[in-house]
């Protein structure tokens, strides 16, 4: 019996290729796993109505931790419109399978380390070594959202909010609301979780993002926690940023920071500028974690345009393989993986198209699965 369940989810467009390539890394690793494929995605939401399957609901629950590949969203019209004909007319509304998946089973972190690796020449600078944790399950991603928007809804607003008279006479069809909802054990929990990662692994600071001079209510809580819980460490040191100044300092002053911590949104913004100065999101990898389980996935999106060429750099999901390993206690295969890839990386043999070569998706899989 193997030591581990894997549920496997590739997902759409490229995000098969990527995972086949990160499958032939893990093999050398001769990682004792078993892998078990799910269904998730696109192909099941037009056929099915449903991008989140209940037989994958289940499969997660009997697995240690998930690889997850990509997928393809769409808006709610496209979505509908793209529905097999049986299924269109019914209700039926796309929700993100990755937000589901992440509220379902409560993976409130989402751990995105960007490093530069030497040699790469997509780095914006040398010696970048940052990561973000972003909340993962609340804020303007908590799916509460309204349009058109319910005139009961309209009078409760008006009545309890001044700043809502701006917009009480609209007609509810020609205006949207999307409820951005932060709580304090969702600001607690990250906050302390980028704090003990700094404590871990040695960083001297820890960076709160946030927009509290605007968005005060759930912004502000934010940072007033961030506040409270650095007194608990007082071996690291805390600052603060608005979220627009923050992305202008880290292009500038990148070596100033290294783990930084923020709501949803912000963090998902923040992270993608992070990834593409350490070369794009092809360098990419992510974590969603929770207590009992974690899926791994790089933070491209599907790229249908690629899907079929494996033309698409897979360091993103190999990096997050060895986020998977490390998660696991597989400490030491971890190391080798990041180990073979930053080699890989530094030799520039091989190199993907984003990188300036001609090596497919799977070329770069197997030159790194040499160095294992």
């Amino acid at each position: 019996m193997s030591q581990f369940n894997i549920a496997w989810l590739p997902g759409d467009g490229v995000g098969v290729e990527v995972m086949e390539a990160a499958k032939i890394c893990l093999d050398a690793l001769k990682f004792d796993a078993k892998y078990t494929h799910g269904d998730i995605g696109w192909e099941f939401w037009c056929k099915e109505g449903e991008s989140f399957p209940q037989r994958t609901i289940d499969l997660l629950k009997n697995s240690h931790a998930a690889m997850f590949g990509a997928i393809t969203s769409k808006p709610v019209k496209d979505a509908e419109a793209e529905l097999v004909p049986e299924l269109k007319g019914k209700g039926l509304i796309y929700r993100s399978p990755i937000v589901r998946m992440r509220q379902m089973f409560d993976l409130y972190t989402c751990l995105r380390p960007c490093k530069a690796y030497a040699g790469n020449p997509l780095n914006y600078k040398e010696d970048i070594d940052m990561v973000i944790f972003r909340e993962n399950t609340e804020d303007l991603y908590a799916g509460v959202e309204f349009s058109p928007v319910p005139d009961e809804l309209k009078a409760t607003l008006k009545k309890l909010s001044k700043p809502f008279a701006h917009f009480a006479e609209i007609p509810g069809d020609q205006f949207a609301i999307t409820c951005k909802v932060n709580t304090q054990k969702g600001c607690d929990r990250i906050i302390r979780a980028a704090f003990e990662y700094a404590k871990k692994f040695g960083y001297p600071k820890v960076t709160v993002i946030h927009k509290a001079n605007v968005v005060r209510a759930t912004e502000g809580m934010f940072l007033e926690t961030g506040k409270r819980i650095a007194k608990e460490y007082p071996g690291i040191a805390m600052d603060d940023a608005n979220v627009d100044a923050i992305t202008m300092w880290m292009l500038k002053n990148p070596k100033n920071y290294g783990v930084m911590v923020a709501t949803n949104l912000f963090g998902d913004i923040v992270s993608d500028l992070a990834a593409q100065m350490v070369g794009g999101l092809g360098f990419g990898c992510s974590g969603n974690i929770g207590e009992k389980l974690a899926v791994f996935e790089p933070s491209h999106g599907s790229a249908p345009k690629y899907a079929g060429q494996y033309k698409v750099n897979p360091i993103a999901t190999i990096l997050a393989a060895k986020m998977m390993l490390d998660w696991l206690g597989e400490t030491e295969k971890g190391a080798r993986l990041e180990a073979a890839t930053a080699a890989v990386i530094a030799e520039g043999q091989v190199r993907t198209y984003d990188m300036g070569g001609k090596a497919t998706t799977l070329d770069m899989g197997e030159a790194i699965a040499r160095k294992l």
